[in-house]
């Protein structure tokens, strides 16, 4: 019973990503070719083989399915997983980063980017600029959800300034590994670009003597 309940969540999951990801190509392609006003939101559900609920259902928005930000976190799984290995109570735990960065890797493997797909997001950015205003709004906002996670992971207080530095030097990784990735002509993944990236600030920062007496 429990391994036909699997195969079954199984399938849902399977069938969710599958449609997620047909909403967010036809948006991508409907938003470069028209203009977020050109077409509606009927229009991409025609295109996916979709009900107008079920569209509502995956995506608050035309902006969000093109960016591809769904209602459902996909992560919930792998942050679970980084929320529970944290520290004991003593201090922070050594592989904090470590882990962060790992969970970063997960959620972009979820995002399955596809090259076609990404230079569709490129000319919908560009037929709409105020879509790049709402990926950095959506940028910012991820920092602050993963300070509140690496506060809860490491048992730290509400506003703990280690919680939103560490948060926000992975993001910048992160956004940094991925325009590398996206420029034309690259041939690596991005997980090999992000773990480059990871290993130079680990030897930055170890490299680095402790600020102390700055203010003399």
């Amino acid at each position: 019973m429990h391994d036909v309940t699997d195969s079954a969540d199984g399938l849902r999951e399977r069938r969710r990503a599958e449609t997620t990801r047909a909403l967010i190509r036809a948006a991508r392609r409907s938003t470069a070719e028209h203009g977020l006003a050109g077409f509606t939101v009927e229009d991409l559900c025609a295109e996916a083989d979709v009900s107008r609920r079920t569209f509502f259902n995956y995506f608050a928005s035309k902006d969000d399915a093109v960016l591809g930000v769904p209602l459902e976190r996909s992560d919930a799984a792998a942050i679970a997983r980084f929320v529970t290995g944290g520290s004991d109570g003593a201090g922070l735990s050594p592989d904090l980063l470590t882990e962060l960065a790992r969970l970063a890797e997960e959620r972009w493997r979820a995002l399955d980017i596809a090259p076609d797909t990404v230079q569709d997001l490129f000319r919908a950015v560009e037929k709409e600029p105020r879509l790049l205003a709402r990926m950095l709004e959506l940028g910012a906002e991820g920092e602050q959800f993963d300070a509140r996670l690496i506060e809860q992971r490491e048992r730290l207080p509400s506003g703990d300034l280690r919680a939103q530095v560490a948060s926000q030097v992975v993001g910048a990784l992160v956004r940094s590994a991925a325009g590398e990735f996206l420029k034309p002509g690259n041939d690596d993944t991005f997980i090999e670009i992000f773990e480059r990236r990871i290993g130079a600030a680990r030897d930055l920062f170890a490299s680095q003597n402790a600020l102390i007496g700055t203010s003399e």
